[in-house]
């Protein structure tokens, strides 16, 4: 699965789609077209009849249909990318390299190549030099068998990786707290898998560097499938609508229906209101929950311990305890003013409820305990500045920020030929390995990195 155990994925989680994958259909056509032309050279026996770059070395005798090559994949994101996909990039070699006889018949040979990969969960540096490249992946074969795949492993390490780093980054920013995983609705459903996954490599990765014991949380089952996560989540604002507004009533129905073991995590700003709703929901909550502990009933009493409370509040809304300061920009959305009135409203709640006084000190921990989400417009920047500022946020949402391509956040990989051998059908071994030559476009060339590892079948 990772770096972090060093296993990797099932090919079968990735569900290819391997007769169309074979064939080229979602393949850039240019690759496509040189596969079919090196196909056709082969049969035709032809070798080559240009000028070479390799000067001083006669190469009228190569057969250049069975070209031998080493092709590099690598990213330029500054300063570090966080990678992933390399798994399923493996997969689709494993399935689809090959060529089809002219009966129509697939023949793969993926036994004839050597790769050297890095495990999904680690970093690949970036200073700026296109000729210092950390590769993630060195395919060496025959390069018809495998022109194809270029594309589809391009846009798989390009998409996870991307994801991996900017959780990773994100993760950072907020300082080890937990980051709720919200980007599903950003993007097509059939990339929740891959982005749920890229997710939790960003997680584990960020434990490992920095002891942490951040916990993954993402909300589709489907997000969580590759590495055994489920979907969590509470109430939606349509929830609030279907009980006609009531965010308490709302809260006291999920919290008697669902399962204990579901945090109770109440969405507080329906109205614009969050002080208000979350008193009014925390005031209802507790009542109940104290009933039922003092009759014995401790297992439904917990069903009625409020884990926390979410504001989401639109950035051209200004929540109804915000007090006017002058500059009206700082006062919409999900603020740090906004979170601290939470704050002290939701610990000196128990102050204003009419209970006897030998509750008191259960009722100001049971609002102690109560944690702040916060989710809306969150992004690396705006964490960094609620957490330079101290604001009591207790766990982030994070949604469309973690799947954004922009030039600080672009992961996208490259593909180069490098070197190719000239040894023939007996590239291999050590009289094959004498026969590598360098050849690639003006700027690139062989690039090295120490996490590459040679794949074991």
């Amino acid at each position: 699965m990772s770096v972090f155990n060093g296993q990797r994925l099932n090919k079968a989680v990735f569900k290819i789609d391997a007769v169309r994958m074979r064939a080229g259909w979602y393949t850039d056509a240019y690759f496509s077209n040189i596969a079919q032309i090196l196909e056709t050279l082969s049969r035709e026996k032809y070798t080559f009849a240009g000028e070479s770059d390799l000067c001083d070395i006669d190469c009228s005798h190569i057969k250049n249909g069975d070209i031998i090559v080493e092709m590099q994949f690598f990213t330029r994101r500054r300063p570090v990318t966080l990678v992933a996909g390399v798994d399923e990039a493996l997969a689709l070699l494993e399935e689809c390299t090959g060529y089809f006889q002219e009966d129509g018949q697939f023949v793969n040979t993926f036994h004839q190549l050597e790769i050297e990969a890095v495990h999904d969960g680690t970093f690949a540096a970036y200073a700026g030099n296109p000729l210092a490249v950390q590769p993630v992946l060195k395919v060496r074969g025959r390069y018809r068998d495998f022109a194809r795949l270029e594309t589809p492993i391009l846009g798989v390490l390009t998409e996870a990786s991307r994801v991996a780093t900017n959780v990773y980054n994100v993760l950072v920013a907020a300082n080890g707290k937990n980051v709720l995983f919200f980007p599903a609705r950003f993007a097509h459903y059939k990339l929740q898998a891959l982005h749920g996954y890229a997710y939790s490599i960003a997680v584990q990765a960020y434990n490992h560097t920095f002891g942490k014991t951040s916990s993954p949380s993402v909300s589709t089952d489907d997000q969580g499938e590759w590495w055994g996560g489920k979907g969590g989540g509470t109430i939606a604002h349509a929830s609030i609508a279907s009980f006609l507004g009531d965010t308490a009533e709302t809260m006291m129905q999920f919290a008697r229906i669902m399962p204990v073991d579901i945090p109770r995590i109440v969405l507080v700003d329906f109205h614009n209101d969050c002080v208000g709703d979350t008193l009014k929901v925390m005031q209802k909550m507790f009542a109940e929950f104290w009933r039922l502990q003092t009759s014995g009933q401790i297992e439904e009493a917990n069903k009625y311990r409020l884990y926390g409370v979410r504001t989401d509040t639109s950035g051209n809304m200004k929540d109804a305890s915000i007090v006017p300061l002058g500059d009206e920009k700082l006062d919409m959305g999900v603020n740090p003013r906004l979170v601290w009135n939470m704050r002290n409203a939701i610990d000196s709640a128990y102050v204003h409820w009419d209970v006897p006084v030998d509750t008191i000190e259960a009722a100001r921990t049971w609002c102690k305990d109560i944690k702040i989400v916060v989710t809306g417009g969150f992004d690396v920047e705006k964490i960094r500045r609620f957490e330079r500022h101290g604001v009591p946020v207790d766990i982030y949402g994070v949604g469309s920020s973690l799947l954004e391509n922009s030039d600080k956040t672009s992961n996208d990989f490259t593909a180069d030929i490098v070197r190719v051998n000239l040894a023939g059908d007996n590239w291999r071994g050590e009289a094959g390995s004498r026969q590598w030559h360098g050849i690639a476009k003006v700027g690139r060339g062989v690039g090295h990195n120490p996490n590459l590892k040679p794949l074991v079948r």
